[in-house]
């Protein structure tokens, strides 16, 4: 097996003493084995962290390996801060972004764009993503467009209990090529985020579970 990108569905975490509201905390599978974890805070103040770590092995060899960090600063629903910085493999990548009067302003190292007051990132977490058709891919800047919909409902095991949950699909592309496909589910009941499945460019299955 070999991988060349995993989906970058993932935020990152700097850590701080910042008490948080909320948290999701995923164990992440490829196909169906369990290759890292992946866990969200959002605080009170409307700070997002998050830590994310993939260890894909082959015959008890390190076949792929992913670290990503960052910190996104949320005010209004609007994006107001970021900071993130990835490591997969050997190739290491850092984006800043910042709001600035009634644009958006975010630098990979190679490039600065300008992006709308207003922008988002893959903020599973938010209901008011789901309503986007542009969004941030915070690890590598990329500005995509996006089309979510909402497919239907089902019963779905969430940390061993059957509940009725929400499903969207989520596709995102740049100048025309696909980027990501991945599928988000809901509870029925308070619309809080449970679950998330990726097809990687190389058709492997990535899930999110809570634990």
């Amino acid at each position: 097996m070999m991988i060349k990108t995993l989906p970058a569905v993932v935020l990152g975490l700097i850590v701080s003493n910042t008490a948080f509201a909320k948290e999701w905390n995923f164990d992440v599978y490829l196909d169906k084995t369990r290759i890292g974890q992946h866990t969200f805070k959002l605080s009170a103040a409307n700070e997002l962290v998050s830590q994310a770590k993939f260890n894909v092995k082959v015959l008890f060899i390190n076949a792929y390996q992913y670290n990503h960090t960052a910190v996104e600063q949320w005010q209004d629903g609007c994006l107001k801060q970021l900071e993130a910085s990835t490591l997969e493999n050997d190739v290491s990548t850092k984006v800043k972004g910042a709001a600035d009067s009634d644009r958006f302003v975010v630098d990979d190292g190679k490039q600065q764009q300008v992006l709308p007051g207003c922008a988002m990132t893959f903020a599973y977490w938010s209901q008011k993503m789901l309503q986007q058709t542009k969004l941030l891919n915070p690890q590598n800047a990329e500005w995509l467009d996006t089309k979510i919909v909402k497919t239907g409902s089902e019963m779905l095991d969430v940390k061993g209990k059957k509940v009725e949950a929400l499903r969207y699909k989520l596709d995102a592309s740049l100048a025309g090529k696909p980027k990501l496909n991945i599928e988000l589910w809901y509870r029925a009941d308070n619309l809080d985020w449970v679950a998330l499945k990726s097809i990687t460019p190389e058709g492997y299955v990535i899930n999110y579970k809570l634990r």
